[in-house]
């Protein structure tokens, strides 16, 4: 029997820890920037509080407004996971708060990512596990379902699948599939070097060499008045 929309999967492959602990305090605008710019979520999804993200994508999906699934993944996801919740986009209705995000906490969830909205803004922003999200209100969800969890979803414009590697600081989200996550480590900590260098010739030489600006206005055939 198929019941198209309501499909709970119990098990998907996590990637070793090692591997997610390369991207450990690595910038997203660093990491974002070794993916072609493109590898972040919509900006709209916003930190609502300080912790960084870092962590295993846990995908939820439900219906606008309801979170019947979310009660559902809270108590099967496993420490180190990041629950990715796809709510349409919906603003209308918290998916989650306080209470909700309390015990994911005392469970060693990673963190909670929304395509939606949350409520108790003020409590979550005390909070020490990083939390996500497109908008608050105080407008309580129903708990109707149905919904799906550890299947493909999407989150900001970006397809998120169980599994991926989820890291997010101040600047947003991005998402990381595990067969791309070496080489992108490697990449962003050598972009980081080499903005490290730069930041010290400003600090102590007052310079910033860019020959590539007036490269790219002659290459333009800019005039000069």
């Amino acid at each position: 029997m198929t019941n198209v929309g309501c499909l709970i999967v119990k098990e998907f492959n996590r990637p070793d820890k090692e591997l997610v602990n390369l991207f450990k305090e690595l910038p997203v605008a660093n990491i974002d920037d070794c993916m072609n710019r493109i590898g972040a979520v919509d900006p709209q999804i916003y930190p609502l509080n300080k912790t960084p993200l870092l962590g295993t994508a846990f995908t939820v999906k439900v219906p606008e407004g309801d979170n019947l699934m979310f009660h559902k993944a809270m108590d099967m996801a496993k420490p180190g996971d990041v629950i990715m919740i796809d709510a349409g986009g919906n603003i209308n209705r918290a998916i989650t708060g306080e209470l909700m995000i309390t015990y994911c906490q005392s469970r060693g969830i990673a963190g909670i990512v929304v395509d939606g909205s949350v409520r108790d803004a003020q409590a979550i922003e005390a909070m020490t596990i990083p939390v996500y999200a497109k908008g608050i209100t105080p407008n309580g969800p129903y708990k109707n379902g149905p919904g799906e969890i550890n299947t493909p979803i999407t989150i900001g414009g970006k397809v998120v699948c169980p599994g991926d590697i989820i890291v997010g600081d101040q600047d947003g989200v991005v998402v990381i599939k595990p067969e791309d996550a070496k080489e992108l480590a490697k990449q962003t900590k050598k972009i980081l070097e080499k903005e490290n260098i730069i930041m010290e010739e400003i600090s102590k030489k007052g310079t910033y060499d860019r020959p590539w600006v007036e490269e790219k206005l002659n290459e333009l055939g800019c005039e000069y008045k």
